[in-house]
């Protein structure tokens, strides 16, 4: 399993990269993809909205179950990746970069003390 060095994770396995411009990045898991199985509908309806860290801002649906997703850290929904409404399976195929789920405007700058870095999110799964 992939677990880049670069990014912040959750105990929820998702995954959060914070951009150049002040905006972040949030997605799921190699290990929350392998987890779920073969992803065919991701529905996120809070775009444009305001949202708590831990709030449900969507949910991902693979063959056999649905998942919800949970903020990483308070902010604003800028924007649902448009490529995994047409090709959800990219949450499978590359959930680190195509795969992206939604870019978000963060509340404020200093929200990463619950994220975890790679190293300790690798000992959480026990991979």
């Amino acid at each position: 399993m992939n677990f880049p060095a670069e990014l912040s994770y959750t105990q929820d396995h998702e995954w959060i990269r914070m951009e150049a411009d002040g905006t972040a990045v949030v997605g799921i898991t190699d290990f929350a993809q392998h987890e779920l199985g073969d992803i065919v509908f991701v529905d996120v309806s809070t775009v444009g909205q305001s949202l708590t860290k831990g709030d449900v801002f969507g949910s991902v649906e693979a063959v056999k179950t649905v998942s919800d997703l949970f903020l990483p850290i308070d902010g604003e929904l800028l924007e649902l990746n448009p490529a995994i409404e047409k090709s959800p399976e990219l949450l499978n195929s590359d959930p680190y970069g195509e795969g992206w789920i939604i870019r978000l405007k963060p509340a404020s700058a200093d929200q990463s003390d619950d994220l975890m870095t790679a190293d300790a999110y690798q000992e959480l799964v026990g991979a």
